[in-house]
């Protein structure tokens, strides 16, 4: 009989916002991986298909088949869907914009993932919650420096703007809304959603195969898979179980500061003291953020208020 599930370690609010930060951490490595697959001429929809074909691949036994589990497996499906989907602009401004500059549109996603709390699960929109936010979005805006807005780079910011939204909705899904599943189950479906809207793209760019076309090619794919993928996904939506979206969202925020030491070691991109303070209110935001725990659905009921 196939394992469905593996042991969960209890996590307590702050070991699993803890945990949170350090798989955003590993979130923030994906800038590396990216212009290297674009300087061996990939399209940001292959390069988002590698990083998760290879961890839904990994976890497609564990895709939930129970019917009463349906539900949550096909909301999740379809938020992975339309995240995937979305981060395309958000890659494209990768290769184009400064990694600063992109991160900044990227980390406004947990004030997407609070309004989508309030609507959704009914959780109040707090101060906490708005303080939270508000650091995030004030940390993000310090690393914006007007003189890098060409005409160019702004429509590629622009086109990143769906990537937060969307991330903000699976985040309340994987934390509130997914239902019965396991934390493998989440991951399973979210990455399976993912593949199935990314495939036909990737197909398109590379005119009917996705294959990467050398060794070294081949090495990046899987580490990135491994590192940026896999490993955070699982610890991610494991722990966000455990303090629900808001909280959840401000500990993401770490991968800010991850982004900007990236662009500084790895593409010579300035980190001064706008940098320093950034990371600072990213660090507040998380301490500030409320803890909203998410409850297991039960069969037949409506997603539980927060």
């Amino acid at each position: 009989m196939m394992i469905k599930t593996l042991p969960e370690p209890h996590l307590n609010t702050t070991s699993a916002t803890l945990v949170i930060a350090a798989s955003a951490v590993c979130f923030g490595l994906m800038p590396l991986f990216v212009r290297e697959l674009q300087g061996l001429g990939t399209g940001p929809a292959t390069i988002a298909l590698y990083r998760y074909g290879f961890s839904a691949l990994f976890l497609l036994p564990f895709l939930p088949l129970q019917r009463e589990k349906w539900g949550g497996a096909l909301l999740l499906m379809g938020a992975g869907c339309v995240f995937s989907l979305s981060l395309i602009g958000y890659l494209e401004a990768l290769g184009s914009a400064p990694v600063a500059a992109a991160g900044v549109v990227y980390m406004s996603y947990p004030v997407f993932a609070a309004l989508f709390a309030w609507v959704l699960l009914r959780q109040a929109l707090s101060w906490r919650s708005f303080a939270a936010a508000g650091l995030v979005i004030a940390a993000a805006g310090m690393l914006l420096d007007p003189a890098m807005l060409s005409p160019e780079v702004f429509k590629a910011l622009v086109w990143a703007i769906p990537a937060p939204v969307a991330f903000g909705f699976l985040v309340v899904v994987l934390s509130g809304l997914a239902g019965q599943l396991n934390s493998l189950e989440r991951t399973a479906s979210g990455l399976t959603g993912s593949i199935i809207g990314l495939l036909p793209l990737a197909l398109q760019e590379g005119q009917g195969s996705v294959l990467p076309a050398s060794a070294g090619a081949w090495g990046l794919v899987l580490v990135m898979g491994l590192l940026t993928a896999l490993i955070p996904q699982l610890i991610f939506t494991f722990a966000c179980q455990r303090v629900g979206p808001v909280r959840t969202a401000a500990a993401g925020s770490f991968e800010l500061p991850t982004m900007f030491l990236v662009g500084w070691w790895g593409f010579g991109e300035a980190l001064g003291i706008r940098e320093i303070l950034s990371a600072l209110l990213v660090l507040t935001a998380i301490l500030v953020a409320p803890a909203i725990g998410a409850k297991p659905q039960e069969p037949g009921r409506a997603a539980p208020a927060g």
